[in-house]
């Protein structure tokens, strides 16, 4: 069944060109870094979700199985509520603590439904920490993915311990900002509906 999501033709590698990587992570850099986070902890962490990620990928469980271990993997690793109020963009100003608790709750139920479906593209495939450096007030560190019979590419994860842990706020895929192209996304689910925070929270939940 088709829904409001990025179709699979959006995720394939030839609509991966480079988006501006620099605007991509403007609108998705942490305001206030206190910087007590290094480049050591912002590779472990990563390594960490890597390994993690590569054993859901490769567990040979069923597609719910997969999608929930998908869920707690983005709610222990990534920054989900600063995430979650980037893409939703100036609405997050208006709503009220509730309608953001809800959102955030249901962007993550949507997040793993989503990118969990296109990771089970990667089973047999190899992700590997390859390189990190600071950028201005985070990290970003770089993983290389290697999948059977075809070209390796870049994965970039940019960490921050704004939420007072250490979380990625962003993935970069090939140039292609996941934080932008929710952005994106969830603007057009909404528009959809009217405006009506609440019919896109519903709608969000009801993905699977």
């Amino acid at each position: 069944m088709k829904t409001d999501s990025m179709t699979d033709a959006a995720w394939t590698r030839r609509r991966f060109g480079v988006l501006g990587l620099a605007t991509g992570l403007a609108a998705l850099a942490p305001a206030h870094m206190a910087l007590a986070l290094n480049l050591t902890e912002a590779r472990s962490l990563i390594d960490r979700a890597v390994a993690e990620l590569t054993q859901i990928i490769n567990s040979g469980q069923s597609e719910a199985a997969m999608l929930r271990d998908f869920e707690r993997f983005f709610a222990r690793h990534a920054d989900v509520p600063t995430i979650a109020r980037s893409v939703l963009g100036a609405p997050a100003r208006s709503a009220s603590n509730a309608q953001l608790r809800a959102f955030t709750a249901a962007f993550q139920h949507y997040m793993a439904n989503k990118y969990g479906r296109r990771f089970r593209e990667f089973i047999g495939g190899e992700i590997q920490v390859i390189d990190g450096r600071q950028v201005n007030r985070y990290f970003e560190i770089i993983s290389s993915v290697r999948l059977r019979n075809q070209s390796p590419f870049e994965v970039r994860w940019m960490v921050s311990d704004r939420s007072g842990q250490n979380r990625f706020f962003d993935m970069i895929i090939e140039g292609v900002s996941l934080g932008i192209t929710e952005r994106a996304e969830i603007g057009g689910m909404l528009d959809r509906r009217g405006g009506d925070l609440d019919a896109l929270i519903a709608h969000l939940q009801s993905i699977g």
